[in-house]
């Protein structure tokens, strides 16, 4: 049995279908809610009720298990989020039942540039969850990350969301220079997925990407030219961007980007361009080739609907 914490998120949801697909029984978390869980549709997957700080529950989700991929994080949730109570405790925690239940291979899924001396929160933070995975003596693999993209991501289509809701012009933080090296969804699934055969991933940590550098600057141009909209590009400090989008999130707390959000901005996010290939044996696609998921899109009201939302 597997586990997958996070199954209900952006890459939760594709890494669930994907290992169904390959025959392998597959259990999720999710937290106790009003509301239903956004669960993957048409894949046969068992549910754990249960919250990262509710001990008796998360020893309840690991019975049986044998395999976690944990893939929580708070990074996107901006003030509805603790990076302390998720990331940090709530990883260790899950490593912690892990341990008490006899799990034999986990994954965790980190971000380029985490380090636990990071001066940005997320980069620490995942830091210092790498490192409880590290000493606990389970078989882990570590994936660092660059910033994935794809349908219903946070990336892209939060970009898309304020090139069709700000009028006339898009806020650059800093000069917009930073290099990014966007990795499609199902890539970072699919290596995912077939570490789990693959015991020459064991106790390593991988730093991955896609097969391209672009410029802050250039990806926001792309999604404006897939979604047909023209926005003059407006350098602002960072420090006042920070300041801005705090001020904003305590107002719309499903605000598109999140204050964590720009930490990845701040400097160049990018690793080797065939880590993929090199690693995975895997061919990654090519950034302006996966964007057709923004086309014919109203992105405007997407956002203002998600400001509004109760959570």
């Amino acid at each position: 049995m597997i586990l997958v914490t996070g199954g209900t998120g952006f890459v939760g949801k594709p890494l669930i279908s994907q290992l169904t697909e390959l025959g392998y029984p597959v259990r999720t978390m999710v937290s106790p809610s009003p509301r239903s869980p956004d669960l993957p549709r048409k894949v046969p997957v068992e549910v754990a009720v249960t919250s990262l700080s509710d001990e008796r529950g998360l020893r309840a989700a690991m019975v049986g298990v044998d395999t976690v991929y944990h893939l929580i994080s708070g990074e996107w949730k901006g003030p509805r989020s603790s990076l302390l109570n998720v990331d940090i405790q709530g990883t260790r925690a899950v490593v912690q039942a892990a341990m008490d239940a006899g799990v034999k291979r986990f994954f965790y899924v980190s971000h380029l540039g985490a380090d636990r001396a990071s001066a940005y929160s997320v980069l620490k933070a995942k830091g210092i969850a790498e490192e409880f995975i590290r000493r606990s003596g389970l078989d882990y693999t570590i994936i660092r990350s660059a910033l994935a993209y794809g349908a219903q991501d946070a990336f892209t289509s939060g970009i898309a969301g304020i090139l069709q809701t700000v009028p006339y012009f898009f806020p650059l933080p800093g000069d917009g220079r930073s290099l990014l090296q966007p990795i499609w969804v199902q890539d970072l699934v699919t290596c995912l997925a077939w570490s789990l055969d693959d015991r020459g991933t064991i106790n390593r940590l991988y730093e991955i990407g896609g097969p391209e550098y672009f410029p802050f600057t250039q990806i926001t141009e792309m999604v404006m030219q897939k979604i047909k909209v023209r926005r003059r590009l407006l350098p602002v400090r960072p420090t006042y961007l920070r300041w801005l989008t705090v001020f904003l999130e305590t107002i719309f707390p499903n605000l598109p980007i999140s204050v964590y959000w720009l930490d990845y901005l701040a400097t160049n996010r990018t690793c080797s361009l065939d880590s993929v290939s090199r690693e995975f044996k895997l061919l990654p696609a090519r950034f302006g080739h996966k964007l057709g998921y923004l086309e014919g899109q109203n992105w405007r009201t997407t956002i203002l609907k998600s400001l509004w939302q109760r959570n």
